[in-house]
This record gives structure tokens, C-alpha cells and sequence, in this order.
């Protein structure tokens, strides 16, 4: 990740960001859901639900199943592509 982006992404994750956080996760979220529009794309849904699952604790379970998940099989196919 692009050093700016990282310093950006650490900072909307403190829980002093709230008031941003929140209103940037619903403004990804409708953006993914939107994404048949050029601009837009199913990549801010994700986002948009990473990021107010910090705020709301029902979400945060199952999207750090999922991110596990996601990562576990980026492994998985990162390691098969891996000459012997």
C-alpha cells in the first residue's frame, strides 16, 4: 500500500476519526452499491463495510472471518504459484 494511503487508512481507523469514519464507510458503501455507474466500483462495498464494522460490533466478527479467510486463500494460491 502506497505510504499516504497507509498514513490515511491509520489514521481513519483511530477511534478519535469516528466522525469521518463512519460517514466515509456509508459513502463507499453506496458508492459499491452504485457500481454499475463508470466511476464507481463493487471494490467500495468491502471497504465501506471494513470500515464501519469498527464502529459496530455485530460486523465485526464475521468481516474478520472473511478477511481471514481472503487471506488464507491469497496464500493458498500465492504458494501453488511458487516453482519447486
Amino acid at each position: 500500500m502506497p505510504r499516504r494511503f497507509a498514513r490515511f487508512m491509520g489514521w481513519v481507523r483511530k477511534p478519535s476519526s469516528r466522525l469521518v469514519r463512519v460517514p466515509l464507510a456509508g459513502t463507499l458503501i453506496v458508492g459499491g452499491i452504485f457500481s454499475f455507474l463508470p466511476v464507481l466500483g463493487l471494490w467500495m462495498l468491502p471497504l465501506g463495510v471494513v470500515l464501519i464494522a469498527q464502529d459496530l460490533p455485530f460486523l465485526q466478527r464475521p468481516t474478520a472471518r472473511t478477511l481471514g479467510w481472503i487471506e488464507r486463500k491469497w496464500m493458498e494460491r500465492k504458494a501453488a504459484k511458487r516453482p519447486l
